[in-house]
């Protein structure tokens, strides 16, 4: 079956060879047609070939599907009072894992994969079509596994995070070597990705030395490579991405020169999570120094139950617009195809023919009311 999506104001597909306007590629009233998941067609809607169904939108804005290549879903607890306790002034360290990991260990398979379930679906309520989903909220080798296997039922893009924190109680040694070994070993089959929250300013992250024994075994696993680097300092998290060919070094909050003239020289994205420094009191990272130097960035949500328990893709273009210095067409570039980039995905972040047909539908007439409308539901995935 073959639909026509028509009634399509304004469809940002993110390549200027179909559109007007760099990097958008903006087409005005046009059409989609849609066929086995599958984009068949895409044009001016005075062009559109006959097709078995036809889904008229009135008039409405559509852009590709959101790309969040960042977020911990997987998880059980609640932790509103940490982030009360912040609002007041207490600093975030990473500490506060320690108390999802706890609730996380004593649910069991039917309550996460609801908990996760629900939170998908609140992403596809607000255009989020692809998510990457990390673990790292088990930290032994069952629940790291349990973990994986209950984010594999819901996306392709699983990362291993055993390296989250060193948990309470444990010696530094000796979970680094379970976590490069045993753990690994038993989480690979079911991860794309490896990560590693490689930050020297906290005594529960992982220093430079740690995090480069992590990704190599990850890597000598067939694992690709993710950093979360230089969120709560400076450190060594961005350069040795980049050094490793890491798809994505995320946060990037505290950058110096090098930093960033390693992000423009090298192919690793900087995907940067404005719910977080929204939800923690930080400052915001410079993404137009990065986008200025000639570095790719992406936006993310990096939902999760400590530092910024949002799901809404929206939202992080308005702060990104708002508080980072992206314009409305960069921060919705950064949000697709940035998070697919991140993902080393070319099938996702765009609408062409022979993509992915992850299209997100907007109540208004022109994806500037993505940042325009804060806080506003106007963007859903579309249903075919």
């Amino acid at each position: 079956m073959a639909t026509l999506v028509t009634g399509i104001c304004e469809l940002v597909t993110n390549d200027p060879a179909i559109g007007d306007g760099s990097p958008l590629g903006v087409l005005r009233d046009a059409a989609v047609v849609v066929e086995g998941g599958r984009v068949a067609w895409v044009g001016p809607a005075t062009d559109a070939p006959a097709a078995d169904d036809r889904c008229d939108l009135g008039g409405r804005a559509v852009v590709p599907g959101f790309v969040d290549s960042h977020s911990h879903l997987v998880f059980d607890g609640d932790r509103g009072a940490e982030f009360a306790a912040r609002m007041t002034g207490r600093p975030y360290d990473g500490g506060g894992i320690a108390t999802t990991v706890a609730a996380t260990r004593a649910a069991d398979d039917d309550r996460l994969r609801a908990l996760l379930g629900e939170r998908v679906a609140e992403m596809r309520r607000q255009g989020t079509t692809t998510v990457e989903v990390k673990s790292g909220y088990g930290l032994t080798v069952d629940d790291e596994v349990r973990a994986l296997r209950l984010a594999g039922e819901v996306t392709a893009e699983t990362t291993f995070l055993g390296a989250h924190v060193v948990p309470a109680g444990a010696d530094r040694a000796d979970y680094l070597d379970l976590v490069t070994g045993p753990m690994l070993a038993a989480c690979a089959p079911h991860a794309r990705w490896v990560d590693v929250f490689c930050e020297p300013a906290s005594r529960h992250a992982f220093d430079g030395d740690e995090a480069r024994a992590v990704l190599a075994a990850g890597r000598a696993a067939g694992l690709g490579l993710r950093v979360h680097g230089n969120q709560l300092g400076p450190g060594p998290g961005v350069r040795l991405a980049v050094e490793l060919g890491a798809a994505s070094v995320d946060h990037c909050t505290h950058l110096d020169g090098a930093d960033v003239d390693a992000l423009a020289g090298g192919d690793t994205v900087a995907t940067l999570l404005p719910g977080v420094e929204f939800s923690t009191r930080s400052p915001y990272p410079d993404a137009r120094r990065l986008l200025d130097a000639g570095a790719v960035v992406a936006l993310a949500t990096d939902c999760n139950p400590g530092t910024c328990f949002s799901s809404s893709m929206p939202l992080m273009i308005a702060l990104a617009v708002r508080e980072m210095g992206l314009t409305p067409g960069e921060a919705l570039w950064a949000a697709t195809a940035g998070g697919a980039a991140a993902l080393r995905r070319s099938d996702v972040g765009v609408v062409g023919v022979g993509g992915a047909a992850d299209l997100a539908v907007l109540d208004a007439p022109s994806h500037l009311h993505l940042a325009y409308r804060p806080g506003v539901p106007i963007a859903r995935a579309l249903e075919l």
